[in-house]
């Protein structure tokens, strides 16, 4: 801001010129300097009167707007909170590919006491145990009229309990709101789900928080309140679900298994339409892990289709088989001699039940499941290529299938990878990997030779990967599955209408300890649908199985797994929308003629 000088040159030589006193010039300078102050003091105490009257007017508007509000909504008596930070409740539904719930919120409430505001507390802990009778009665006369001044009675109830409690009429008892995690298909789709349980909880809220499965793998986006009317949709189906676990159960229970899981997996989306593990549990009242024993799948919560990490046995050679073929190395139609003997070092390579084939195609290996043929295969791919075709298929890593569980299904794969190992591993023995694994591999052959991951999300579409073998190849291997069935091992496993093809696997169950059972197998059967246009792939495994039939006891999976995926295929089939294709028989000739 520029100033007027109080003594102007011009001014005051102008003055002495006339006579004129300059004093007078400083004097009228300096009034209409303290003029001009004196207006600006004027405007801004105007100004802020101004601003100072608005924020009172809306003050006051806002005090009258809430007791117009108060005026006219319904009185309520205020509840006491705990102090702390607010704990979100919400949490986002859980659906299945359909929309269908299969986790969703109830809300509920809990009860507990302040013994310094209770009128008779005798009284109200002999009405508390009327109510609640696993209370001790004596226990809660203690703490009612000892030194406490809050403590849980029940941190969840029904709405007849707390009828009942507020019935009882004391001050000291007082209820929370909450929230609790509700699975409405009780145990169906359990380990997939997992569970929820109370993380921070308050009188007024309780933190709901995932413990296993989806629900921990995803808590972060289910917890998160901005996704509270964006539930979490899954790949599966729930009444595929339903049907598989019911068959399931069904055949766990007639081949006297121990456990037994089920993948039904869209071979081109990677999509998981369907997931089993038996025995199964409540997600409404998980149980707590075992602390005692050496056996993990001893327990329900053991999730057997990505934590049952077993060598799977011969349901791996159409593995060898397509990479043959894949290497221009063998077809189909090429001639193995699976002729005895055969040693790799000192370690004799036999056939099951000692059999000898002699002479076989490449697909009557597969056929008859001969060690030896499969074994020579191996030989002539190699320790390297065959590790590199493996590990292109997921075999050595965790499947990235979203539960938590699945981090914890780590392949167990030998430390050094000779020519024994190859051959071994050509026919599933010395390799330990999960169902989940087992089924991405047969997926890429199902879909013409391409990698998926398998998934727990709907999918839009294909989601196909690497290729880990030309269309050839995986036309070949399904020609082969496709054969196992209508003339091999698996010949229980046809279903009419469904063109079912797939290859069994038996093998020994290892000890917790190690070493091997020497009468308890692991017992599977990995099969792909329609063998026309295959679209699923269903593993199917049962752990430690025994029947007898035609007066033999019998453990194999062509006796045990194949009829019970035989039947799981029948009746899921139609819930995927797979019409079957039936055989037609040739009409008889008819000719028309005139009169």
């Amino acid at each position: 801001m520029i100033r007027t000088p109080l003594r102007p040159l011009a001014r005051v030589l102008d003055a002495r010129a006339k006579g004129e006193n300059p004093d007078a010039i400083e004097r009228e300078n300096i009034r209409k300097r303290h003029e001009d102050m004196q207006d600006r003091s004027r405007a801004r105490a105007e100004g802020r009167l101004l601003v100072l009257g608005a924020f009172f007017f809306c003050a006051f508007a806002v005090v009258g707007v809430r007791m117009g509000m108060l005026a006219t909504s319904e009185a309520q008596e205020p509840l006491a909170s705990a102090p702390g930070a607010t704990i979100a409740m919400q949490r986002a539904d859980i659906v299945d590919r359909e929309g269908r719930i299969l986790a969703t919120n109830l809300e509920t409430y809990s009860v507990y006491a302040q013994p310094p505001l209770m009128v008779d507390p005798i009284a109200a802990a002999e009405g508390l145990v009327k109510v609640f009778p696993d209370l001790d009665k004596d226990r809660l006369v203690k703490d009612f009229t000892g030194k406490r001044k809050f403590l849980w009675i029940k941190k969840r109830i029904s709405p007849e309990q707390k009828q009942a409690v507020h019935d009882i009429g004391d001050p000291g008892i007082l209820f929370g709101p909450r929230e609790m995690r509700l699975y409405p298909n009780g145990q169906l789709a359990a380990h997939v789900l997992g569970g929820a349980g109370f993380g921070r909880e308050g009188v007024s809220a309780a933190e709901v928080i995932g413990v296993a499965g989806v629900e921990k793998q995803f808590d972060g986006y289910l917890r998160d309140p901005s996704n509270g009317a964006k539930p979490l949709r899954l790949s599966l189906d729930l009444t595929v679900q339903a049907a598989v676990e019911q068959v399931l159960f069904g055949g766990m229970k007639i081949m006297n298994a121990k456990g037994a899981s089920a993948v039904l997996m869209n071979a081109h989306t990677g999509e998981v339409i369907s997931a089993a593990s038996l025995p199964s549990f409540d997600p409404n009242d998980r149980p707590r892990p075992p602390t005692s024993g050496f056996d993990p799948s001893d327990s329900p919560l053991f999730n057997r289709y990505v934590q049952g990490v077993y060598e799977l046995g011969s349901v791996f050679k159409i593995f060898t088989a397509a990479q043959a073929v894949n290497l221009g190395l063998v077809n189909s139609g090429t001639i193995i001699d699976t002729s005895g003997p055969m040693r790799i070092g000192r370690f004799p390579i036999g056939e099951f039940q000692g059999k000898n084939y002699g002479k076989l195609s490449v697909a009557d290996v597969i056929v008859k499941s001969s060690n030896r043929g499969t074994g020579r295969l191996a030989l002539q791919i190699g320790a390297k290529r065959q590790q590199d075709f493996l590990g292109r298929l997921g075999m050595f890593e965790p499947t990235p299938f979203e539960i938590v569980e699945a981090a914890g299904g780590q392949p167990l794969k030998p430390k050094k990878w000779g020519e024994l190992s190859t051959v071994t591993i050509s026919y599933g023995h010395g390799l330990s990997t999960s169902p989940m694994h087992l089924a991405a591999g047969y997926a890429a052959i199902a879909n013409g030779g391409r990698y998926v991951s398998p998934t727990i999300l709907k999918q839009k579409g294909p989601q196909y990967g690497p290729r880990v073998m030309s269309e050839n190849a995986a036309s070949q291997a399904q020609q082969m599955l496709r054969k196992v069935v209508t003339s091999g091992t698996a010949s229980f496993g046809e279903v009419p209408g469904y063109e079912v093809a797939g290859k069994t696997g038996t093998a020994d169950k290892p000890k917790p300890r190690g070493g091997y059972y020497e009468d308890k197998v692991i017992a599977t059967f990995a099969s792909l649908f329609p063998a026309s246009d295959p679209q699923y792939v269903l593993i199917v495994t049962l752990d430690e199985p025994s029947i007898v039939a035609y007066g033999e006891k019998r453990r194999t999976a062509g006796w045990t797994a194949v009829p019970v995926a035989a039947e799981l295929i029948g009746r899921v089939a139609p819930l995927l929308g797979l019409r079957p294709r039936l055989e037609h028989d040739e009409g008889a000739a008819i000719t028309l003629t005139s009169n």
